[in-house]
């Protein structure tokens, strides 16, 4: 009986998981935006490069949560301001550079050119800087994880590659 409700209540969790991470994924943020962009400047190829570079960017959010950086940062309130002050300022400098272009919204045939390499980097340094994707990897993300788990680390790890897995698929 125990053991059944314990079962019971890992399937709400994994619920719960799959819901909050669809979410954040659908909710618009830098990384969806800058996905779009890629799309109507570059084409479906652009697109698609741009949403693995944002996949990527995931990457150091996974590691700092399964390393235990997260719990660091959480006990550091100068250090996590940091690195949020650090995303806010990156998005500034993109809305700036996107509000003083001199046809922010209009389609270049030169855009498409650009390298795959270029719209990797891109892609994951906005999600590297994206405050949502700290938010959640600092405060949501270990909620998922029981207080009497074995294997936290692999648990985060699995959590974090399924978090990454619904980026791409709802990006592309």
């Amino acid at each position: 009986d125990c053991l059944l409700s314990r079962g019971l209540g890992d399937v709400y969790k994994r619920q719960e998981f799959l819901i909050t991470s669809l979410v954040v994924v659908i909710s618009p943020g830098p990384g969806a935006l800058l996905t779009v962009a890629a799309g109507l400047s570059g084409g479906a190829r652009a697109a698609a490069v741009t949403a693995l570079g944002c996949t990527l960017g995931i990457v150091p959010h996974l590691l700092a949560a399964v390393t235990g950086l997260a719990a660091l940062l959480h006990a550091s309130a100068t250090a996590f301001d940091v690195l949020r002050y650090a995303g806010v300022a990156y998005l500034l400098y993109m809305g700036w550079a996107t509000w003083r272009s001199p046809a922010a919204l209009e389609v270049r045939a030169d855009a498409s050119a650009r390298s795959t390499g270029g719209r990797i980097a891109e892609a994951m340094l906005v999600n590297l800087l994206n405050p949502k994707l700290s938010l959640f990897f600092l405060t949501f993300l270990p909620q998922f994880i029981a207080p009497g788990e074995t294997q936290p680390a692999e648990r985060m790890a699995q959590l974090s590659l399924v978090f990454m897995a619904m980026t791409l698929v709802v990006f592309l």
